[in-house]
């Protein structure tokens, strides 16, 4: 996951409203959003190359996104797959304080990671870069790719203020979150981060969405909580934006 906007406790109707596009090579084996066999409580995408997700969620009340944190150093072979923290934390019963903590330990062993913890009480930002950090949300709209939270690169901010328009207006219409999602825009060459990336590189993955023939967004995800249920909405997208299919489940919650 690479970009991410949530509004939490911000909305009358939704508790929790997240919209966040995934950006991944075309090549890489994915499942589409569903209930996981192994784990039939919890909802979302997998990576099938190493079985975690970038975001799902559980009948528990337990969401969890990651995005990784863009690096100019190689990847570490060895470490364990970020996925992994989302499908640990929904298909466990720690909460979001409880699962940071116990995470602590380990949290080096990963490369660089930004992770996003929800439950019905409180919602926790938690990065291993520079060093381990817990940061409790506060209510009202927020955003993160893959810098820290909130870093004001240009499409983080064009996604978190086009949300946070439609929570102020009070709106419900959820193909605008999709077209907030799916803004292709490049961003002026002013407003450009320089992330180590080159240029042309920048540009390319300036924009909310991604079009590439190799690498771009391959799903769009919008999830709406109310008090006893999570919307998934999910719609995924092959080489150059091309649509793939769509998913779009209604999860009750467990009381």
């Amino acid at each position: 996951m690479c970009l991410i906007a949530l509004a939490w406790q911000a909305h009358p109707r939704y508790p929790l409203v997240l919209a966040a596009n995934r950006d991944e090579f075309h090549h890489r084996p994915t499942a589409p959003a569903a209930f996981w066999a192994d784990a039939p409580g919890v909802f979302g995408g997998r990576d099938l190359s190493q079985h975690g997700s970038w975001l799902a969620a559980s009948r528990g009340g337990r969401i969890a996104a990651v995005t990784n944190v863009r690096r100019m150093i190689p990847p570490n072979p060895h470490a364990p797959s970020r996925g992994v923290l989302v499908s640990d934390f929904v298909g466990g019963s720690l909460s979001c304080a409880e699962y940071a903590d116990q995470l602590s330990g380990g949290a080096a062993l990963f490369s660089g990671f930004n992770l996003l913890l929800i439950d019905r009480d409180s919602a926790l930002y938690v990065t291993n870069q520079p060093s381990y950090r817990i940061e409790t949300l506060r209510p009202g709209v927020h955003g993160l790719s893959n810098a820290t939270l909130d870093t004001p690169w240009p499409k983080l901010r064009r996604l978190r203020d086009g949300l946070s328009t439609w929570v102020a207006r009070e709106q419900t219409d959820e193909d605008g979150l999709f077209a907030l999602m799916g803004d292709a825009r490049p961003a002026d060459d002013s407003e450009l981060p320089d992330t180590g990336v080159g240029l042309e590189m920048e540009r390319f993955l300036s924009p909310p969405f991604i079009r590439g023939p190799h690498y771009g967004t391959r799903s769009s995800s919008l999830l709406l909580a109310t008090e006893g249920e999570l919307h998934f909405r999910e719609r995924r997208y092959g080489a150059d934006g091309l649509p793939s299919g769509e998913t779009d489940e209604r999860i009750a919650l467990q009381s």
